[in-house]
């Protein structure tokens, strides 16, 4: 039987540490499915549709992984693509509390599925997107903190969007 998982989350944008959660839950899961959320109550830096090119220019060469908007309930998109695995990362302890939560209130919307925790590599246990934004914004160098393919079209998203293109 193939095995389908979810790795939900903004990607506002990718970094570093999404990629080796990527990479790493493609040795366990047969298909991955990268789910972008919408989350406009969380203000992205960029759109739904520039995360979601932002993460296929990122997962190009990923085999078995796809990436997909999504603004339903997780629960009922996991329904919907037949998958029962969540992926998600925690950094800190401070992560842990709001994942319980959120892995409890997703089993109770759709008791089949189960939520994988990862935790960072030490390397990538530091990067955050809210990290990664407030760098942008302050002209800081960044592209060590995301996928290198990425690194370019990130900041020139950023700066069409600092000019209001």
């Amino acid at each position: 039987m193939r095995t389908l998982a979810i790795y939900p989350g903004t990607f506002d944008p990718v970094t570093n540490g999404h990629l080796d959660i990527i990479k790493r839950s493609m040795e366990i899961f047969d298909n991955v499915i990268v789910a972008v959320a919408q989350s406009s109550s969380k203000r992205p830096m960029f759109s739904l549709q520039e995360r979601i090119d932002i993460l296929k220019l990122s997962t190009q060469n990923l085999v078995n992984v796809q990436v997909e908007g999504f603004c339903t309930l997780l629960a009922d998109f996991a329904k919907q693509k037949g998958a029962r695995m969540i992926i998600r990362g925690l950094r800190a302890v401070s992560d842990f509390e709001y994942e319980l939560q959120i892995g409890y209130a997703n089993a109770s919307l759709n008791p089949e599925l189960e939520t994988i925790y990862f935790m960072p590599t030490l390397e990538n246990a530091f990067i955050s997107s809210s990290v990664v934004r407030s760098i942008i914004e302050h002209n800081g160098a960044f592209s060590h903190l995301v996928p290198k393919n990425a690194a370019d079209f990130i900041y020139s998203l950023y700066t069409k969007h600092k000019r209001g293109m």
